[in-house]
């Protein structure tokens, strides 16, 4: 019998691949940080042995999570400005509270909180974007997650850097720092195009081409914003992208709310990437992204949370439920984004969206053993017909069980193995006191 680090016997597992593959009383076996074989149980009893035996029935064994578009340090402003216009909301209150507050303290433990909150509702992956990203590694390194970061580009001065060039020796800086770290990768992530000028979006397109790595950016989030752009830029945003080099394979567009048909089949042509993010997008009554129209015109879809400034939680298990039912909703047709297809985006799509698709976001031989376990025996989630429904639908972050990143378990009967969650919760409320106290000297 071969040996192997870890055996989950019994339970359905959901596999992700291109098969869509499902295994009743499955099993699976992982050897490291990867997945070892996956196949039956009755099969793996006779084949594997190992010390470290999980009883999997009456759970669903699935791909984690991936958020492709959140600020986690943004957990420390939770709640602090809601029911607002977008640009209200942002340039009077979150860049004010931010110039305030933001430190590298304030990054390490708003993200280290994040962290637990997304590994608690079955969350691996994430992709963040904010101020000083360093310490965001740090925090994701800690807590064992796999993610995508980037430090956010302004042409004006954020809390970590003065310029523009200071942020991008910032960003090449990460780039060389975290090069080949098995769980963090770095992109380029200037803001948006109505907070970065010419020079700063072609120089940053430049060092992501440089290291090939992600350019990822908020994209036509809402219609004032793409009024807004037009008079700025004397052209509408995408022709304006695609002048500036960025429309290709790496690029990540966050929101694309406003994208019309020819947009979408010139995103599309170049294998651009975009996420969607219902959730804020209705909090924030920025409009309905047209997500089903960018799937069917073959763009490859993510879903993320985005902050929690603006959702406010990082529950990916309830933006699959709104991302469903919005899109029915919107064009009164049930048909449109079925599970099935949320449940991808939130896994398998995701981590195409990032560049990832070849190590997590399916369950296979040879991938990364990124792997949730969900608890079945539960009364809103009995009986089970179709475990993609029950995904969509029912389940709730808090029925997550087990939680395995890159092959170590992170989460086992709901408790964090690698976080002290009490700890990060005790930092975070210090840190929103001094939050409170700038926000009575603003007013």
């Amino acid at each position: 019998m071969e040996n192997v680090d870890t055996l989950i016997l019994g339970g359905t597992i959901l596999c992700l691949d291109d098969s869509m593959t499902t295994i009743e009383d499955g099993a699976l076996a992982i050897s490291g940080d990867s997945i070892a074989a996956i196949g039956t149980e009755r099969d793996f009893r006779q084949r594997f042995s190992s010390s470290d035996i999980i009883d999997g029935n009456n759970f669903l064994i699935m791909p984690g999570l991936i958020n492709s578009h959140t600020h986690a340090a943004m957990t420390c402003f939770r709640g602090i400005a809601d029911d607002m216009h977008l640009m209200d909301w942002l340039t009077n209150y979150i860049f004010p509270a931010e110039a305030r507050n933001v430190d590298p303290e304030l990054a390490y433990w708003g993200s280290l909180l994040a962290c637990a909150e997304m590994i608690k509702s079955g969350t691996t992956t994430f992709c963040d974007m904010y101020i000083f990203e360093e310490e965001a590694a740090q925090a994701a390194r800690k807590a064992g997650m796999r993610c995508l970061l980037g430090e956010v580009l302004f042409d004006f001065p954020s809390p970590n850097v003065k310029t523009p060039e200071e942020g991008l020796a910032y960003t090449r800086n990460l780039l060389k720092r975290w090069s080949g770290d098995p769980l963090i990768r770095i992109a380029v992530e200037p803001h948006a195009l109505y907070t970065c000028s010419r020079p700063l979006l072609s120089e940053a397109a430049k060092l992501a081409e440089e290291y090939n790595a992600p350019l990822a950016l908020h994209l036509l989030e809402n219609m004032s914003e793409r009024e807004q752009l037009k008079e700025k830029l004397g052209q509408e945003a995408i022709p304006y992208l695609k002048g500036l080099g960025c429309l290709n394979e790496r690029l990540i567009a966050f929101h694309c709310v406003t994208m019309n048909d020819e947009e979408i089949r010139i995103f599309s042509n170049h294998g651009c990437k975009a996420v969607y993010n219902p959730e804020s997008n209705m909090k924030l009554a920025s409009g309905f992204a047209p997500a089903a129209r960018m799937l069917a015109e073959g763009i490859c879809v993510g879903l993320g949370t985005d902050g929690c400034a603006s959702n406010n939680s990082l529950d990916m298990f309830q933006e699959m439920d709104t991302a469903a039912k919005l899109e029915k909703v919107r064009h009164l047709d049930p048909t449109l984004m079925p599970a099935e297809t949320v449940v991808k985006m939130a896994t398998c799509m995701g981590a195409q969206v990032l560049g990832m698709d070849g190590y997590t976001g399916c369950l296979k031989a040879g991938m990364k053993a990124d792997i949730i376990m969900i608890d079945l025996n539960r009364p809103h989630l009995t009986p089970m017909y179709n475990p993609y429904s029950h995904l969509a639908y029912a389940v709730s972050g808090s029925d997550v069980h087990t939680v395995f990143i890159h092959g170590k378990m992170v989460m086992k009967d709901r408790k964090l193995l690698t976080l002290d969650e009490e700890e990060v919760m005790q930092h975070v409320r210090r840190i929103a006191e001094k939050v409170k106290e700038s926000l009575k000297e603003s007013v």
